[in-house]
């Protein structure tokens, strides 16, 4: 049997849910730009002098294409940290609401709104519980949105693709598997952008689902 809780106030959402969106957005196009990168540098081919990174510590100078693909993955980079802080400030807020709403407390306690993503195992399930328990307390009796589940299917393929979500994995090993077997790159880059996408629709949709519980300041 659930706790319940004393009522609480509705935290105002909409203007966390618009930076989330955004952030996704932004996220998915630098992660598409990343994937363009690598298709320029594969089609480009190897230079002469082998890979950037030569072994026993030894790295040759980055040719312009190489150099430019650094400062894309850094842009790169940079955007998913700002897309995880936004996320994770709509999804504390989105929480919060759907406490305030049910009377009850969620499945999962606050560490885990954020120690879910990085903890080993659980991972692999605890964010998307998160957000279907937030859904669950503010669309009662509603189908969860197919979004969630595409979201969390893709976000994990690209988590688990080995190319820099979840592996440390430099970036002149990365232009080497560009140069040498591109479409594995490609196709992970494909997952984490269609995530992307796919983040947008679920932020919408749990924002509607509270903007309709009577959360005033989720208007349109």
């Amino acid at each position: 049997m659930e706790d319940r809780i004393a009522p609480a106030p509705l935290r105002p959402v909409r203007g966390a849910a618009r930076c989330a969106v955004a952030a996704l957005v932004l996220a998915g196009a630098a992660w598409a730009a990343r994937a363009l990168w690598q298709i320029r540098l594969a089609t480009a081919g190897m230079p002469a002098s082998g890979p950037p990174d030569q072994g026993e510590g030894k790295h040759r100078p980055l040719t312009a294409l190489e150099d430019g693909y650094h400062i894309v993955t850094t842009l790169g980079s940079a955007a998913t940290v700002l897309c995880a802080i936004t996320f994770l400030i709509w999804l504390s807020r989105a929480q919060d609401n759907a406490r305030a709403l049910s009377g009850q407390s969620p499945r999962y306690a606050r560490p885990w709104l954020y120690a879910g993503w990085i903890v080993p195992v659980a991972n692999l399930w605890v964010p998307r519980g998160v957000v279907a328990d937030i859904h669950r307390a503010s669309a009662p009796g509603e189908r969860l949105p197919h979004a969630v589940n595409w979201w969390w299917g893709l976000w994990l393929a690209g988590m688990l693709s080995g190319t820099g979500l979840m592996y440390a994995v430099s970036t002149d090993d990365v232009i080497e598997r560009a140069y040498q077997k591109v479409y594995p790159l490609l196709a992970a880059d494909a997952a984490v952008v269609a995530a992307a996408v796919a983040g947008v629709f679920v932020v919408r949709a749990l924002t509607a689902a509270q903007r309709r519980r009577g959360v005033d300041s989720l208007r349109a």
